[in-house]
């Protein structure tokens, strides 16, 4: 692939000076910031965040907060995910859908109080979309970008150079559970959560005087782990079956599309945008749905556009992402596919720009 030209348009971030000395190979753009991609190659990317401990820029994740009296509402008008049981302390994955149900986002919601929420996006707009709302439906609520950037650890090790760094206590977080713990005398929301199955934690950095220190404090606390520079994994997100917005689904895909149906109950979601067509949705279920995907033969190529899934000379899908996995000696996808050929055990052919490939539809993801 050609280079991309650096921009101002295109942000650094406060950790990219730490990226850059740990030798990262390539980025990409998200959210108009750079987020690593690669640093030794992604194979071996692979095989370390599945045995050590990673310190990812995640910076890119930005936030969208909203403060104010009227937020839990204007929250709950974004997702069909009923918020009503979500207290303080909790984040939860969100379906955030437009005025046809079709996907803008999939982000991680934090409730940091009942009038306080920060949606950690994926890369999309959403921030004029949410000011759009609270302006069109005149909500006593503040909508703004704040100065957060986050830090991913991530790894089987993770716990282990948190506690070293945050304290014993870091560890006795609950899956989608957040604190406040203290570093220099700044006290930071740290959650366990994170855009991986190796488990770990996100830490949420307010302002950027202390990106580095933190950066440095991580690094110096775990020699001994084996602790690196790492990015999300294209080959182990895809095993664990994380999708990514933009790449496995669009605003053109309902929930119901995303095999996000429990997340999606716009029956109790009294005011979320795209109830009425949710609800049709939810009633006839979808005819077509996210599927892992398993294609035989040798390493597909890069994946950069969808390929068209084919039974025989008829498109029934198509597939979104493709990578080669070490450990399980296939290749593994993530695909959407029509309701006629979804079924576990269903042969299938891609075509790619090296050639046609055989595709098995699988019942479960690789890693859960």
């Amino acid at each position: 692939m050609v280079e991309l030209s650096p921009s101002r348009r295109i942000r650094r971030t406060p950790f990219s000076e730490g990226v850059e000395a740990a030798e990262v190979k390539a980025y990409t753009v998200y959210n108009r910031m750079l987020l690593p991609t690669v640093f030794e190659s992604t194979e071996a990317d692979y095989h370390h965040l599945k045995s050590a401990v990673q310190v990812w820029d995640v910076a890119c994740e930005r936030q969208v907060e909203l403060r104010g009296p009227e937020a839990g509402r204007l929250m709950q008008m974004l997702t069909p995910r009923d918020l009503s049981g979500v207290v303080p302390g909790q984040c939860v994955y969100v379906p955030i859908t437009d005025e046809t149900g079709g996907m803008l986002n999939d982000p991680l919601a934090v409730k940091l109080a009942e009038d306080q929420w920060w949606i950690s996006i994926a890369d999309s707009d959403l921030l004029l979309w949410v000011k759009g709302l609270c302006n069109g439906f005149r909500l006593d609520v503040l909508i703004d970008e704040p100065d957060v950037n986050l830090l991913a650890v991530q790894g089987p090790k993770a716990n282990t150079l948190m506690s070293r760094v945050f304290g014993d206590d870091v560890t006795d977080l609950k899956f989608f559970r957040f604190r406040r713990f203290s570093f220099e005398g700044r006290e930071m929301v740290i959650s366990r959560s994170g855009y991986s199955k190796q488990g770990g934690f996100e830490i949420y950095l307010e302002g950027t005087e202390l990106a580095m220190p933190l950066w440095h404090a991580l690094f110096e606390a775990g020699p001994d782990l084996d602790v690196r520079a790492g990015c999300p994994n294209l080959i182990e997100r895809i095993e664990g079956g994380l999708l990514s917005y933009g790449n496995d689904m669009t605003d053109d895909n309902t929930p119901y599309e995303c095999g996000l149906e429990a997340l999606c109950k716009p029956e109790t979601a009294i005011g979320c945008m795209g109830r009425d067509a949710l609800l049709r949705v939810a009633q006839t279920g979808p005819t077509q749905q996210i599927r892992p995907l398993e294609i035989t033969g040798g390493k597909v190529p890069l994946c950069d556009r969808a390929w068209p899934l084919m039974a025989g000379e008829k498109r029934v899908g198509q597939v979104t992402s493709a990578v080669w996995s070490p450990d399980y000696n296939v290749n593994v996808a993530i695909g959407m596919v029509k309701m006629t050929h979804w079924e576990p055990g269903t042969e299938l052919q891609v075509d790619t720009p090296e050639g046609r490939f055989d595709v098995v539809v699988r019942e479960k993801f690789w890693a859960r």
